[in-house]
């Protein structure tokens, strides 16, 4: 994601961070070293994440550090507010991720853009697949598709969606490794997971299953998990009203388009 922005001329004057402490927080810093003058609005909807942002992002009144630094926002930016919306790890662990993405569209100004990464549906398939030989409820939700998550974007109002993915393997040299990191990724939405709290006795039987199905020997024994990384952009175009008999439109968009002014300048 941070290389794609070297492809965008536009540079925001104010952009927001979506969850960032999912998406990584030496990436959030990035960005902002990026685009020092621009103003940051946070949304971090776990209390846990906010306060560790918190505690890591805000400076005291006499920090010198604090009167070079760009303004930081914390919640949801006002619609229409933001250039750009940076989502690193985020758009997957939504239940509802097509209302997600119409937040993102109107919280952005015409013209802006969104930054994102999920995963996709090749991401755990080795996990899945040990849970499926036990009979086990579903290890994790199904991943959304690159391709449906480009026509989510249009239906939502973007515009000029570019779509990318990477398959990567990452091995870890234990089950309580794994397990770990795991929990640090996300969570299981699937309709048709586990209700209730697991017992001591079937921890046991998952690390024993999972150093049985996921070793493997050319990584001496380590145990391998695939991940497939889709990462997406679009913007959000003037908007267009129909016409019709009838037609309504927000008091925002209707701003943006008077700004922009009538085609041909007429």
């Amino acid at each position: 994601m941070q290389d794609r922005l070297q492809w965008i001329v536009q540079k925001p004057d104010a952009w927001c961070s979506w969850e960032p402490v999912y998406g990584g927080l030496e990436a959030h810093q990035q960005v902002a070293e990026r685009y020092p003058a621009a103003d940051i609005h946070i949304v971090e909807s776990r209390p846990a994440h906010a306060a560790l942002l918190r505690s890591q992002l805000d400076k005291p009144w006499w920090a010198l550090s604090r009167w070079r630094q760009a303004k930081l926002h914390w919640g949801l930016p006002a619609p229409g507010s933001v250039q750009m919306l940076w989502a690193n790890m985020a758009l997957h662990q939504h239940p509802n991720p097509q209302q997600l993405l119409q937040t993102w569209h109107q919280s952005l100004a015409v013209n802006g853009f969104v930054m994102f990464s999920c995963f996709g549906p090749d991401t755990l398939k080795e996990l899945r697949a040990a849970y499926a030989s036990q009979g086990w409820p579903a290890a994790s939700h199904e991943f959304t598709d690159m391709h449906d998550w480009g026509d989510m974007l249009v239906q939502a109002g973007f515009a000029e969606p570019v779509m990318d993915m990477e398959r990567i393997t990452l091995s870890y040299s234990g089950a309580a490794q794994l397990r770990a990191e795991l929990r640090e990724l996300g969570r299981n939405l699937h309709p048709a997971r586990f209700g209730g709290l697991r017992g001591r006795q079937w921890r046991d039987q998952l690390d024993a299953l999972l150093t049985a199905k996921l070793a493997d020997a050319q990584e001496q024994g380590r145990l391998v998990l695939s991940f497939e990384i889709i990462y997406g952009h679009a913007f959000k175009p003037t908007p267009r009203m129909k016409v019709q008999g009838e037609s309504s439109i927000s008091v925002q968009d209707m701003q943006q388009m008077l700004r922009q002014g009538r085609p041909g300048g007429a």
